[in-house]
């Protein structure tokens, strides 16, 4: 079996498709969405094409670690995404060759179904904002059965706010822990958006409504400060979502300045990668709960691994990745959980038609100018 073509999709925004056909006409498909640089890991797709037609898809491993290490400089954001979603289309292939779900060809399954979490919060404590917000959440208690969400408190932040600001946050959150009782989890995202002594500050303010984690209290860059927010908190922090391969996650399983990683199965490598990460804070007493903000391909590439590892905690899941129309078969949440998936490969039948159509706009991810008003000074995303 040999690799003849690799194509590549745009059918949502924020959704970037590969697929790669095999002379014997079994098709894999992976995600390689870079949120923020729309084009930038197409070219990179077509770089790694060069290299794979003509070459047998079920050498994974062989391929990955060329595809890594064959040029001088390793790494980085657009090519570690174009990897990633590469890497999920020859999964993806091997698990239809040997017509078997893709986790049974990484040492079968240790658990029967998958928990997941969906986004859900509190935009405002105005009376229109209560009630968008508790509809939101009885649809989706009502249709998932969820047990765990994830929420934020959005918006800019500066190095300090004045309590006003600080407090609004504080009340939505509690808000939230009244309405779903004590026997749901709650998560909150800072989305690197603040300082260490911020988000020290800020969660304390929480620490009383029992958060499931805080994920990303500070930028990415600095494993020290990270390291000093989760010696300051009593509850598990997490982080992973911008963090690339087994080497980027070093110094937070060495310095154990987290309690969850959250890597993204369509960044940090793909299924190769993702599981290597997790057998390595399997040896931390470190959690996996896998970042997954984008299409359902990435989501079906990302449960293959939950479902192999036995440190994985929750996996991340918003609407879009469910099927947004590209899988005949939508993923069922019940209970808060998807059943482990039966067909081969991914697990998925994709909607060729649709997923084969450019249809995203590019402008809608770039992100745009984001500037604090009150001075013009640049705001973190």
């Amino acid at each position: 079996m040999k690799v003849i073509k690799i194509e590549q999709f745009f059918p949502l925004p924020r959704v970037r498709l590969v697929k790669i056909t095999t002379d014997t006409g079994i098709v894999g498909w992976g995600e390689t969405t870079l949120e923020g640089k729309p084009r930038s890991t197409m070219t990179a797709v077509d770089e790694i094409g060069d290299y794979l037609i003509g070459k047998d898809p079920l050498r994974i491993e062989h391929h990955w670690q060329h595809i890594y290490r064959s040029a001088f400089f390793r790494g980085g954001n657009i090519l570690m995404s174009a990897l990633s979603g590469i890497d999920q289309a020859l999964w993806d292939i091997a698990g239809k060759y040997y017509e078997v779900p893709t986790y049974k060809l990484l040492g079968d399954a240790v658990r029967d179904r998958i928990r997941v979490y969906a986004h859900w919060g509190i935009g405002s404590t105005t009376d229109k904002g209560k009630e968008q917000a508790r509809q939101r959440l009885d649809m989706l208690q009502k249709k998932g059965g969820y047990k765990a969400f994830k929420s934020g408190p959005g918006g800019k932040w500066r190095a300090h706010e004045p309590p006003a600001f600080i407090d609004a946050f504080v009340e939505r959150a509690y808000l939230m822990r009244e309405w779903v009782g004590p026997d749901v989890e709650l998560a909150f995202d800072f989305h690197g958006k603040m300082t260490p002594a911020l988000a020290i500050e800020v969660c304390h303010e929480i620490k009383g409504m029992r958060p499931m984690f805080v994920e990303e209290p500070v930028p990415q860059e600095n494993i020290d400060a990270l390291k000093l927010v989760s010696d300051h908190v009593t509850f598990p922090i997490a982080t992973g979502e911008r963090f690339l391969t087994r080497w980027g996650f070093r110094d937070v399983f060495e310095k154990q300045a987290a309690a969850y990683l959250q890597p993204d199965i369509s960044h940090t490598g793909g299924i190769t990668e993702l599981k290597k990460i997790s057998n390595m804070a399997e040896v931390y007493y470190m959690h996996m709960a896998p970042h997954c903000a984008i299409g359902p391909v990435a989501f079906s590439a990302s449960m293959q691994v939950d479902a192999v590892v036995p440190n994985f905690l929750i996996q991340e899941q918003v609407d879009k990745c469910l099927g947004a129309g590209l899988l005949k078969e939508d993923w069922m949440v019940n209970d808060g959980h998807i059943e482990l998936p039966t067909k081969p490969g991914l697990g998925f039948e994709i909607n060729e038609e649709i997923a084969e159509q450019d249809r995203g706009i590019y402008e809608e991810e770039l992100g745009g100018e984001f500037y604090h008003e009150s001075d013009g000074s640049v705001a973190d995303w």
